[in-house]
């Protein structure tokens, strides 16, 4: 068996930064305030280990969402540790990243993981209601061309409902990017993507 790897930046106050992890992993990575966890993140965590053959997904538990008003975000500690209780898999790590290494965007975790962990495949996760602003986020073709994009459905959402993307915006995160990167998409569920 490989190696555990760890790389983490000294914070007294804030969990580990980035997960033990042993190159050659599949890692989804799943951001958001979770201000509060709830079921519907480990539920899409869950589905997204299963048809993505993940080995371990990533809660990344932001400072802040750039795009929401800060007012009401718990502490980033309550938040985290909530999240672990929520989570209640050894498969998915949370994790407080972002205020360890001091970035805002997606973009700037994303270049900063991989990065840092260039042995590891990476996925961004997100929920289908997620995608109806995904072309609001920094950098957004970016993230798009750096990393294989899955999105969720997660009831009462529907994925066809959120996906009100100005065409403009579509293809950058169309399937061919997809495949391009190794995945292929699902014929089952819409918005889910499944390794090659």
């Amino acid at each position: 068996m490989a190696p555990l790897n760890q790389i983490s930046v000294a914070s007294p106050s804030v969990p580990q930064s980035i997960p033990l992890y042993t190159n050659g992993m599949r890692i989804g990575l799943l951001g958001g305030s979770f201000n509060p966890p709830h079921i519907a993140h480990r539920a899409i965590s869950l589905f997204a280990i299963k048809r993505l053959k993940l080995d371990r997904v990533w809660w990344l538990v932001t400072p802040g969402n750039p795009l929401k008003e800060r007012g009401g975000l718990h502490d980033l500690n309550e938040r985290s540790e909530a999240a672990r209780k929520m989570a209640n898999d050894p498969r998915i790590d949370v994790s407080c990243l972002e205020s360890v290494i001091g970035t805002r965007y997606t973009v700037d975790t994303i270049t900063y993981l991989r990065r840092r962990a260039s042995g590891l495949r990476f996925v961004w996760i997100m929920g289908a209601d997620n995608l109806a602003q995904f072309h609001r986020w920094q950098n957004w073709r970016r993230i798009a061309s750096e990393v294989p994009i899955a999105v969720i459905d997660r009831p009462p959402q529907v994925f066809g409902h959120w996906l009100r993307l100005p065409p403009k915006h579509s293809p950058a995160i169309a399937c061919p990017r997809i495949r391009q990167a190794g995945w292929r998409t699902s014929r089952r569920r819409p918005g889910s993507f499944l390794p090659a």
